[in-house]
């Protein structure tokens, strides 16, 4: 992701967006296939004059090339240094200038550009994003620049950071047995260093092409105007062949794996501990995410109870869905709970009381209030994230992307609504197990005692 704010627009909600008889939120979902293979989806919501913009390419970590770690992630910032019609610095100058800002993130099945501007500004974006679309400027200096950059932003974010990305680049690096899914997609200095203009050039001609992409626009704007824009600035760009993608599946794990790692820049030891998810539109998916959130979505979740505040061995505890949500994968992916705990207890004791809280759930299941208090903080996030135009715009792009249907976007909520406490747990039992349990315990490198020094004859002390 470029080190670009995150910055929101259209924070208003409309009231039409609300079903008139009930509380539900039910967002307009229009949809329209151009000739070309884009798919274009239109959200209106005339509450501000702005709108949020997001194309997504079916693309990312997963299928990188091999020996090529990080590629996707590094062709994510060459996307923004330039087109011959658009030089570099014009993308977000242009944005900027007209009040907008935008932004763009790799993830392990996808890869996103986002944008937020006063509605005046939707036609210069998506000229912008069909030019970018069209080519790039592929220079040698260009790539070596941006070859810098990233490897810069792993120095930032992980070599130089404590506990760097142990709980989720590492972590995958072992659950997993295949390479799509277990190399670091934040990608090798080597590997980073070996990308060349061959590489660059490929990638975007097999990838980047209108029928690998989905264009979703928020805001205040009506369907028949954003579909006639998306025709005027993509419609002529033409389709590209897409190499067909492998068998990215994997089932469960059958042996508990334990791995022990040091930290030079830790100051108390910290433990992940991550179990293989159900797959994308299974029937225990919508369980293992209210579970998930169950166990430990903030201080009342039952992980965060009995091991901070109950035994007081852990110092906080928090959890990741690979690198998106329970609902945005489209391959194997690992639910990740993590901790820093106190240096007077063990890895050891740290799991038993993971294991305590889940067989728990698994003996008694979870009872009424606790499940409806766990679902309506659920709901709340997810109309939160809905909020923002540019959110708005990013998941509808993302779900159609994953999905092959935006319209998911409306019928999470009923998921997360009919979970029962059997289907937890069902969940629990099935993929929070010991055998499906992957551990790295990322303990503190001792430092060195150091003598006081005596100073030297005649010396004031």
């Amino acid at each position: 992701m470029r080190q670009l704010p995150v910055l929101l627009a259209g924070l208003s909600l409309s009231v039409s967006a609300f079903a008139a008889s009930s509380d539900r939120w039910d967002l307009p979902v229009h949809t329209k296939k151009l000739d070309n293979g884009l798919t274009v989806i239109v959200t209106p919501d005339p509450s501000s004059p702005t709108v949020g913009v997001s194309v997504v390419y079916h693309v990312g970590m997963r299928l990188e090339p091999k020996n090529r770690t990080g590629f996707a992630h590094l062709f994510e910032h060459l996307m923004f240094q330039g087109t011959p019609n658009a030089p570099k610095g014009v993308f977000d100058k242009t944005i900027t200038g007209g009040g907008g800002r935008n932004n763009g993130s790799t993830r392990a099945d996808f890869t996103n550009y986002i944008e937020t501007a006063p509605v005046s500004s939707l036609e210069p974006i998506l000229w912008l994003e069909a030019d970018r679309m069209k080519t790039l400027d592929f220079s040698a200096a260009t790539l070596k620049n941006q070859q810098d950059v990233v490897k810069e932003e792993i120095r930032v974010n992980v070599k130089n950071q404590p506990y760097g990305g142990f709980m989720w680049i590492d972590i995958g690096q072992h659950a997993f047995q295949k390479w799509e899914n277990n190399h670091d997609g934040y990608g090798s200095f080597e590997d980073l260093e070996g990308a060349s203009l061959e590489d660059v050039r490929a990638f975007h001609r097999d990838y980047y092409g209108p029928n690998n992409a989905v264009l979703a626009i928020a805001g205040d704007v009506t369907p028949a105007q954003g579909f006639a824009l998306a025709q005027k600035y993509f419609g002529a760009i033409p389709a590209r062949p897409v190499p067909k993608g492998g068998d990215f599946s994997e089932p469960l794990n059958k042996v508990e794996k334990r791995i022990e790692q040091s930290d030079a820049l830790a100051q108390v030891p910290a433990l992940a501990a991550a179990w293989k998810m159900p797959d994308r539109g299974s029937r225990d998916q919508a369980p293992m995410a209210v579970l998930g959130e169950l166990l430990a979505g903030g201080d009342a979740s039952s992980l965060y109870q009995g091991l901070v505040k109950g035994r007081e061995l852990a110092l906080n505890v928090d959890v990741l869905f690979g690198l998106t949500s329970p609902w945005e994968f489209d391959g194997p992916t690992l639910f990740t709970v993590y901790s820093m705990y106190k240096p007077t207890t063990n890895a050891d004791a740290i799991l038993g009381a993971m294991d305590e809280e889940i067989a728990k759930i698994v003996k008694n299941g979870v009872d009424d209030a606790t499940l409806k208090r766990v679902k309506t903080r659920m709901l709340a996030d997810w109309n939160n994230g809905l909020e923002s135009f540019i959110s708005r715009a990013d998941t509808l792009a993302r779900l159609q992307t994953l999905w092959g249907d935006a319209n998911v976007v409306n019928k999470i909520p009923g998921w997360i609504e009919s979970v029962t406490s059997a289907d937890i747990q069902r969940a629990a039992s099935t993929y929070l197990v010991k055998t499906n349990r992957t551990v790295i315990d990322r303990k503190p490198v001792a430092k060195p005692a150091v003598a006081a020094a005596t100073p030297p004859a005649g010396a004031q002390k």
